[in-house]
């Protein structure tokens, strides 16, 4: 059935969808947008807590300005994370798997995660979306697997990315406490210690610039890190609604393909009759499925795309371990030729249009400019029993800043709530030592840390099992 709503849409293009299969393609569509929205006041109001509360900025200048520079890392973060958050469910699977699959995991995991950062948020409870995610990535695998025998979760990437979850706040509570205790130390500025009192007491300019600078990073990196978990998700959704379109990037010429698996053979040509005839032999016989692959490759035909993606992986899995493999004695040059290759070969199944992004990022910077209050309450006035003075914002977001950069950078998601949260903490206790924490709100948030993994695993598995009967 061809649809006039996807015909209308320029990025999606002539596609046919059945009419049932429509109607939640467009709630999926709905809901990805949501979930971006939702996490830009719950998680972004981190990033403008401290800037707030320190008086550096009013609500009115602090809200936009974050949700602009949140905009603009959605935009210019890449899509490494994104492709690392798709990567925990079975996107092989589901590509051979009728549509309705696809359409149950991509609303368990969805609504899962919308229901539970709401009501963290109505609590005024600083709760991760990232750890909601995953958990509901995990919840709606295995349902998959409970269903298909198959396997529905990428337990190695999960533990990777488990271990970013559980290391960043601890990293972001020691270092913002560290930080804390080497300023004290050595700087001899009193107005750098001084508790804001009253709605005219802002800190001196240079102080100011600095709170500002602390809090533009934390909300571009957010972007580029959060932002990039609803861009993984809204490839989740059109990867299983329209494999054949969305499994692999089109817009990769033929040609830019060809050279690099050309390229590759060039290298395996010049290092035959050495030890690793094995992997050299494998390499090139996936080179050569590759290129038939290729040949074959139809947007419209879900088999062939599927077949050409699996190709394209394999090439790039082989690349990556001749690259690796010390006894090879690869030239510096070969080298270089076989990490361009493998860039270039990533494009095709590591990618997400522009529209997409757009999208994402526009949800991002929205959501950050309301209902944003409740999180900033409870982060500027309640981890604390006082109010945060000018250094332990700065250490807080600067830290902050840092690790969700890095994690960034390492393809990692992180939580940003976490991080800022425990950067607080850490840097409260420097300043006064235990006594000096709100225990009440620190044991909320630490409820939450632990409710949130096996509450978005079952609601997200439930989901599943609901939507299954229907769909």
């Amino acid at each position: 059935m061809h649809s006039p709503i996807l015909a209308a849409l320029p990025f999606l293009g002539d596609i046919d969808l059945g009419g049932s299969l429509l109607f939640v393609f467009i709630i999926c569509i709905l809901a990805v947008i949501g979930f971006e929205f939702v996490n830009g006041f719950h998680d972004t109001a981190n990033a403008v807590a401290t800037v707030i509360y320190t008086k550096a900025l009013r609500p009115a200048y602090a809200i936009p300005w974050s949700g602009l520079w949140n905009f603009l890392g959605v935009c210019l973060g890449g899509v490494t994370v994104a492709m690392g958050i798709l990567k925990l469910v079975p996107l092989d699977s589901l590509m051979t798997l009728p549509i309705s699959v696809g359409a149950c995991l991509v609303l368990s995991v969805l609504l899962s995660s919308i229901i539970w950062n709401l009501g963290t948020w109505y609590l005024g409870i600083p709760c991760s979306s990232s750890h909601t995610m995953i958990g509901a990535m995990i919840g709606g695998g295995l349902a998959f697997t409970f269903y298909y025998q198959g396997p529905g979760v990428n337990w190695e990437k999960a533990g990777e990315i488990g271990s970013s979850l559980i290391l960043s706040p601890v990293i972001g509570f020691g270092v913002a406490a560290l930080l804390m205790l080497f300023l004290k130390h050595v700087t001899k500025s009193h107005a750098l210690f001084h508790i804001p009192k009253g709605e005219n007491d802002r800190p001196p300019i240079a102080i100011r610039l600095l709170l500002v600078t602390t809090c533009t990073l934390v909300s571009f990196f957010h972007g580029s890190n959060d932002g990039q978990k609803g861009v993984g998700l809204f490839m989740l959704i059109l990867i299983a609604f329209l494999p054949a379109r969305f499994a692999v990037n089109h817009a990769v010429a033929n040609d830019k393909v060809f050279a690099a698996l050309h390229q590759t053979e060039q290298v395996i040509a010049d290092k035959a009759g050495t030890n690793n005839d094995a992997e050299l032999i494998a390499l090139t016989a996936a080179v050569k499925q590759a290129k038939a692959s290729l040949a074959e490759k139809n947007e419209k035909e879900v088999a062939k795309t599927y077949r050409y993606r699996k190709q394209v992986e394999l090439v790039i899995k082989d690349i990556k371990a001749l690259a690796a493999d010390d006894n090879l004695k690869l030239t510096h040059k070969e080298k270089e030729a076989l990490k361009a290759a493998s860039t270039e070969l990533q494009h095709v199944t590591d990618f997400a249009p522009i529209w997409v992004i757009g999208i994402i990022s526009i949800s991002l910077g929205l959501g950050t400019m309301i209902g944003w209050k409740r999180i900033v309450v409870t982060i500027g006035e309640k981890i604390g029993n006082e109010h945060l003075n000018y250094a332990q914002g700065l250490t807080s977001e600067l830290v902050a800043a840092s690790t969700i950069g890095l994690s960034t950078g390492f393809g990692l998601p992180v939580s940003t709530t976490h991080v800022l949260s425990s950067g607080i903490a850490g840097a409260m206790v420097a300043s006064g030592g235990k006594g000096n924490l709100n225990n009440q709100t620190l044991r909320s948030i630490g409820l939450a840390w632990v409710l949130t993994l096996p509450v978005a695993i079952i609601l997200a598995f439930l989901l599943f099992l609901f939507f299954h009967l229907f769909i």
